[in-house]
C-alpha cells in the first residue's frame, strides 16, 4: 500500500540520478544481457489519453471496494480489487478513474502470483506477503505487465498509478542500478500509453527530470515531511497534475505550500481507506 522510502535509499538514488542527468535519450526497449525486447501490442485506444491539470482534487482508497462518497473528481483505486461496475459507478458520478498496480513488487495475494518465476523474486520489501521484483528481466516482467494493464484497461480505468517504481534505492537483493529503473519506468509507461492509459509517476523524486515527459501526472507520499515538495515542480510546470498525499504532518504545516506550488494534496491515514483530510 504506503511506499516510502528510508532517507538513507533516496540519497544513495539522489546521487545515480545525478550522474545519469542528460542521459536520458530517446526511449531505450527493455532488453541487454537480462531481457530482450517484445513487440508492442496491437491496441487501439478508444480516444485522446486523459491528462490530469494541477489543482484537480482527489481520492485514493486501496483498502477494499471504492467508498464513491468523496465529493471529488479523481479516485485512485486497486485494479484487482475493483470490478468494471466498480469503475462505471464512478465514471456515471463524473469521476476518472486511475487503477492502482503494483510492478515493482511480487504480491503473494494476486490472482496471478504464479506468473511470477522464483528467478525475479528478491528480498522481502517490509510489507507482509511482498518481494522486490529484478526489473532487469523484461522479457518475464513485460508480458505479465502488459496483462494487468489490459485487466485495468478492460476495466473501463482511466489511468495507471504504479506503484514501486524506485527499487534502485532500497536492499532488493539485486544490483539494480539507477539506468535500469530508468528503463523500466519508461517501459511501464509504454505499456500503458499502447493501452490508452494515462501513467503516474509513483514517488521516484530523483529521475524525475528524466521521466516527466514520459509520464502524464505524479503521485507523491510525504514530499512535505521530508521538503522535497519542490523536486515535484517540473510536473507542475508541463501542465501536469501532482496528487500528494501526507500521513503524519498536519495541514497547517504543508497546504499553504502545496496551494503555492499547485499540488493537489491531502492527509490521509496509512491504511489508505475511504477517510481523507484535504488542504
Amino acid at each position: 500500500m504506503t511506499r516510502t522510502r528510508p532517507r538513507a535509499a533516496l540519497l544513495a538514488a539522489l546521487a545515480g540520478a545525478a550522474a545519469l542527468t542528460g542521459c536520458s535519450g530517446g526511449e531505450e526497449r527493455p532488453g541487454g544481457a537480462h531481457g530482450t525486447a517484445t513487440a508492442a501490442p496491437q491496441t487501439t485506444p478508444a480516444g485522446p489519453r486523459w491528462q490530469p491539470r494541477p489543482g484537480l482534487a482527489w481520492q485514493w482508497q486501496l483498502d477494499g471496494k471504492a467508498d464513491p462518497s468523496a465529493d471529488v473528481p479523481v479516485y485512485d483505486i486497486d485494479g484487482f480489487e475493483n470490478s468494471a461496475a466498480d469503475v462505471a459507478r464512478l465514471h456515471r458520478a463524473g469521476r476518472k478513474v486511475i487503477c492502482y498496480i503494483n510492478v515493482g513488487a511480487w504480491e503473494d495475494f494476486r490472482p496471478d502470483r504464479k506468473a511470477f518465476p522464483r528467478s525475479v523474486l528478491g528480498r522481502p520489501n517490509g510489507w507482509t506477503g511482498e518481494r522486490w521484483l529484478d526489473i532487469r528481466r523484461s522479457d518475464v516482467l513485460r508480458p505479465i505487465m502488459e496483462r494487468r494493464f489490459d485487466m485495468c484497461r478492460d476495466k473501463g480505468f482511466d489511468a495507471v498509478e504504479p506503484d514501486l517504481v524506485e527499487g534502485y534505492g532500497n536492499d532488493t537483493g539485486f544490483p539494480l542500478t539507477a539506468r535500469d529503473q530508468l528503463r523500466y519506468n519508461r517501459m511501464i509507461a509504454t505499456i500503458a500509453h499502447e493501452r490508452g492509459l494515462s501513467v503516474g509517476l509513483k514517488n521516484d523524486l530523483p529521475q524525475i527530470p528524466q521521466l516527466v515527459d514520459h509520464f502524464d501526472f505524479a503521485v507523491n507520499e510525504e514530499c512535505a515531511q521530508y521538503r522535497e515538495c519542490g523536486a515535484l515542480s517540473p510536473f507542475i510546470e508541463a501542465g501536469k497534475a501532482v496528487f500528494h498525499v501526507e500521513y503524519t504532518e498536519p495541514r497547517s504545516s504543508f497546504c499553504a505550500e502545496s496551494r503555492r506550488l499547485g499540488l493537489s494534496s491531502m492527509v490521509k491515514k496509512p491504511e489508505l481507506g475511504a477517510w481523507r483530510s484535504p488542504c
